[in-house]
């Protein structure tokens, strides 16, 4: 096996690093991972750079140890590398390289007061979990280190910058730090300068450098190497692609990066992804950002899909345990929800809210799960899972329920990815019935972000002169791939719309529940 002909996407996802390599059929070959979460840490979810370096570490590691398992040699180098994470937040550091605050994640939601000046300001949505929302609502509340950045970047720019030395990044990933101007692909200027005028701060003199997809990132120096391989064993100089955000590696995975088509990530977050040929108006619940190479992007994210499932799944592991009935997650997960497929479309009247954290699209700051019925409700376990899926998806179609009819975008291809997924045939019929229309799930879909990263590491390493990212995925990745194409029944419509009504106006009860609990 020639490694120089491999290409390897490492991503930071909010439960689990997972590395990827393909190889030149774009085949993945070997994988590794390492699971975490993030921390609650004086009212900020975080995590600490001890456990980002451990974590890039140990899931490197494995996936030499499969590399061994399979191969029987050792990895010492690939033909390219690229590294995505989860978008947005906030790592500040000073001009020596020194953080300047705790790592605020994009399921904070601790910006209100500068989202709202800034989308006021620009005419252009700003979310809270942007990173422009995290800096200006540190100035706003007068946080001493400001005056101290020399840059900011995300995590996947941090990583970037401690594997290359390269302050760059993505176009796709910056624009869940700033506007983009795809014309341009490059940071708006006017948006530029009126940050400059509001507040005195160049942000091109502390933002990373904005990169299109296929270009050079960087070179893996020695110091980088050994951040990710402190064995020594893996080589320096191998060409790194410019890191993306967890959206723009969705797109890449699902092939969605053509106008008219989208995407849906579901897993601890969830957000869709429709590549759009128009303006759109100024939405709260919608994001604009970009696809890998400058494309706009409308995006709904969600902070909540399936951390609710998960806590229940755990439950009735332990349950298994406790009655000495042998399983293990995988096959309980798998189980469970192939049991959704039974219960009642609407739920029978089964209601839950899922939410961990705050949530943007329904204008809640904090977030309380809860699982609510009334004494005639059809109380089973059918009903009990599939309430529990359908809350996983209902914020999203909620914010979906805006491109769709008040902006009237178009939807062509619609790809599901991410662990929601796995389980063959049901999230795929939940996420039809929410959106009304057909959703494919490609054979990878599994993979999600850490494919899609090496598929772009890819592209800047085998693409043609001047051939686009759409047209390399068409022709190189995805021409014979296999995928599977699923359309929820009328009934399952209709369940849906049925659940999400009585969700919508049970929001007050999760408003008071963030106050009361």
């Amino acid at each position: 096996m020639d490694f120089t002909k491999t290409a390897l996407g490492i991503e930071l996802g909010s439960t689990r690093i997972k590395a990827v390599l393909i190889d030149e059929k774009h085949i993945p070959i070997a994988s590794g991972d390492f699971e975490w979460e993030n921390q609650l840490v004086n009212g900020v979810w975080t995590y600490s750079m001890d456990m980002v370096h451990k974590g890039i570490q140990t899931c490197f590691a494995n996936l030499k140890a499969d590399v061994k398992a399979k191969f029987g040699v050792e990895l010492t180098t690939v033909g390219a590398i690229g590294v995505s994470a989860m978008m947005h937040g906030y790592l500040p550091f000073d001009k020596d390289g020194k953080q300047l605050a705790e790592f605020r994640t994009w399921r904070n939601t601790i910006t209100g007061e500068a989202a709202e000046k800034l989308t006021n300001l620009f005419g252009f949505n700003i979310p809270q979990r942007w990173s422009i929302a995290h800096l200006y609502q540190a100035m706003l509340n007068g946080e001493e280190h400001v005056k101290d950045i020399a840059y900011l970047t995300t995590l996947a720019g941090y990583i970037h910058w401690r594997l290359t030395g390269e302050k760059v990044m993505g176009v796709g990933e910056a624009s869940g730090m700033f506007p983009i101007d795809s014309t341009k692909c490059d940071y708006d200027v006017t948006m530029l300068q009126k940050f400059n005028t509001l507040t005195g701060v160049d942000l091109r003199a502390i933002l990373p450098k904005v990169l299109p997809a296929g270009t050079r990132g960087g070179t893996l120096t020695e110091a980088g190497a050994r951040l990710l391989d402190p064995t020594g064993a893996l080589k320096p100089g191998i060409p790194v692609a410019p890191c993306e955000g967890d959206a723009g590696t969705g797109m890449a995975a699902t092939n969605s990066v053509r106008v008219r088509t989208g995407n849906v990530s579901a897993g601890t977050s969830d957000f869709a992804m429709i590549v759009t040929d128009k303006p759109l108006g100024v939405h709260r619940e919608i994001d604009m950002v970009t696809t890998p190479d400058g494309l706009p992007v409308a995006m709904v994210h969600c902070n909540n899909c399936t951390s609710d499932i998960n806590a229940w799944v755990n439950l009735f592991f332990e349950f298994c345990e406790l009655m000495d009935i042998e399983t293990n997650k995988g096959e309980l997960f798998t189980k469970l929800f192939q049991k959704a497929l039974e219960g009642d479309p609407d739920c029978g009247g089964l209601l839950s809210f899922n939410y961990f954290s705050g949530e943007g699209v329904t204008d809640l700051d904090e977030g309380r799960p809860f699982f609510a019925r009334t004494p005639d409700a059809k109380f089973t376990l059918a009903n009990f899972m599939r309430a529990h899926i359908l809350s996983a998806l209902a914020t999203l179609k909620i914010g979906l329920d805006i491109l769709t009819r008040t902006e009237h975008v178009e939807i062509d291809k619609l790809y599901g990815h991410g662990g929601f997924f796995k389980t063959p045939e049901v999230g795929q019929r939940m996420l039809s019935a929410a959106v009304g229309a057909p959703v494919s799930v490609m054979e990878t879909a599994g993979e999600g972000g850490p494919y899609g990263m090496a598929l772009l590491a890819a592209y800047m390493l085998w693409k043609r002169e001047g051939e686009s990212l759409p047209d390399y995925l068409d022709s190189k990745v995805f021409a014979d791939a296999k995928s599977m194409t699923l359309m929820a029944d009328e009934r399952d419509v209709e369940g849906f719309n049925s659940f999400l009504s009585r969700y919508k106006k049970a929001l007050p009860m999760e408003k008071c529940a963030t106050q009361v609990l």
